[in-house]
């Protein structure tokens, strides 16, 4: 990035105090670790924390100025401002907008990072992406990824997560996408949301910010955001029935190797949209579970409506590869792991139980507690241990103190074939037992049970 003090003072609204108004800052950082000369450091103000404590160490660290909303001595320049949180968005928003180049926000319950990954996997076929790193979707970690877009880049992927109301609402405002798009709405943050159209509510605020002429993209096969058909300008609907704008057929899946469809174009999509209407293309996805097809059509969608070629966005689909621990297919002696670790819910974890499903030889799914679902928890555990025990999954292993249910609901099905552990220390010393010959392995839960330990268990029987 580059920007002068004088410009980020009018961004925010702020007031600079020393210094040079014309001297460049090239960063940005919010921690002092990372700080470095022609920096600017922004002070947050959290629960247990205060950025501010660290406003001196990051002028000894050679950071080029600060925002502030207190009071300092420091000796190096200052930019006053009320709030530094909302003052990061606000510059984050001038700055985008002064780059001028299309942006691309997804967000949804399920799957809106390995959707983020293949749209910035397609549109990198013709421009220079930019996309949202690790977890940084929140009203924080936006605004980072903004200031790590640089002159070279030309398009940006950003991913927008959130749990509550208005969340979104922020993040779509600074970012201003050129298109906005939904990959589903599940049961994720129902505990803070209430209901499926509460989470559908929060997930549309993501249109607020749209540019005029935006395009809208979202799934039409989710039951909820097909309500919003007719409603809205510029929504393309994507989805796996030709009444869509772009939809796939033919599709065959192909075991844990990944599945394979056709994917068609019924109409024009933007007037920047290039390729002829009926345009179709065959791709091989690379990457297990027919939740793949919809996040394929997505980033098709995308392409599409920046103008891409089907050769392009068909090259950028197939040479895609998963974050680490989504849906990763490790293959080590007689087992072969499906490390799907990185995050868990009823809808994803059902689409895992299907792709272990279509998997040959014997099979073995270890799910652990899903968290955010509030009082739904128990219900929704029990369900995917009768969901995974009907499927014909031979070894179902449930870990954790709300998959207690999950069991349950798996020994509802049938007695054989059926365990639970509270943790998972108390799973290893049985994993020997449970876990031997040839099988194919998934292992899932939320992100807080951290069962990437458990992963590693299992590499360990690869070498016994």
């Amino acid at each position: 990035m580059k920007l002068t003090l004088k410009e980020i003072a009018a961004a925010c609204g702020g007031v600079l105090a020393g210094g040079d108004e014309n001297t460049i800052v090239r960063g940005i950082s919010t921690d002092t670790r990372t700080i470095g000369t022609d920096m600017l450091f922004i002070p947050i103000k959290g629960e247990r924390f205060d950025g501010h404590r660290f406003i001196s160490a990051a002028a000894e660290a050679g950071a080029a100025a600060a925002l502030t909303a207190e009071d300092t001595d420091c000796s190096m320049p200052v930019v006053r401002v009320k709030d530094t949180r909302l003052a990061m968005g606000a510059i984050a928003a001038y700055y985008i907008k002064k780059l001028g180049i299309p942006a691309v926000a997804v967000t949804g319950s399920v799957g809106k990072t390995t959707t983020k990954d293949i749209i910035a996997s397609v549109l990198g076929r013709h421009f220079n992406v930019y996309k949202t790193q690790g977890n940084l979707n929140n009203d924080i970690g936006v605004p980072l990824i903004v200031f790590s877009l640089d002159e070279e880049h030309t398009a940006a992927v950003i991913e927008m997560g959130m749990n509550h109301f208005k969340e979104i609402s922020y993040l779509t405002d600074i970012v201003k996408p050129d298109i906005a798009v939904i990959t589903n709405v599940g049961v994720s943050h129902i505990e803070n949301l209430g209901s499926r159209e509460g989470i559908l509510k929060a997930k549309c605020e993501i249109f607020e910010g749209l540019k005029p002429g935006g395009t809208a993209i979202v799934n039409g096969d989710d039951d909820m955001l097909i309500t919003l058909k007719g409603k809205m300008d510029g929504l393309v609907l994507f989805g796996t029935s030709p009444g869509f704008d772009v939809y796939a057929d033919n599709i065959c899946e192909n075991g844990i190797d990944g599945i394979s469809c056709t994917i068609h174009k019924s109409r024009m999509l933007s007037p920047a949209d290039k390729e002829p209407v009926s345009s179709a293309f065959d791709v091989d996805i690379h990457i297990p579970g027919r939740h793949m097809v919809s996040n394929a059509l997505a980033a098709a969608s995308a392409g599409f409506a920046l103008g891409m070629s089907r050769e392009e966005i068909k090259s950028g689909i197939e040479s895609f590869e998963p974050t680490k621990m989504r849906m990763d297919v490790i293959r080590c002696g007689s087992l072969t792991i499906i490390n799907d670790v990185y995050n868990s819910n009823p809808v994803s974890a059902k689409a895992a139980v299907d792709v272990l499903a279509h998997a040959g030889g014997r099979r073995c799914a270890i799910l652990g507690d899903m968290f955010e679902l509030g009082s739904f928890a128990p219900s929704l555990h029990y369900e995917l241990g009768r969901y995974t025990a009907a499927a014909g999954i031979d070894e179902i292993i449930a870990i954790g103190d709300i998959s207690a249910n999950m069991y349950e609901g798996a020994k509802s099905v049938r007695e054989s074939g059926i365990h639970y552990f509270r943790t998972q220390d108390e799973f290893f010393e049985s994993i020997g037992e449970l876990i031997s010959g040839e099988m194919t392995v998934l292992v899932k839960a939320s992100r807080g049970m951290k069962f990437e330990r458990t992963t590693e268990e299992l590499k360990k029987l690869c070498t016994v």
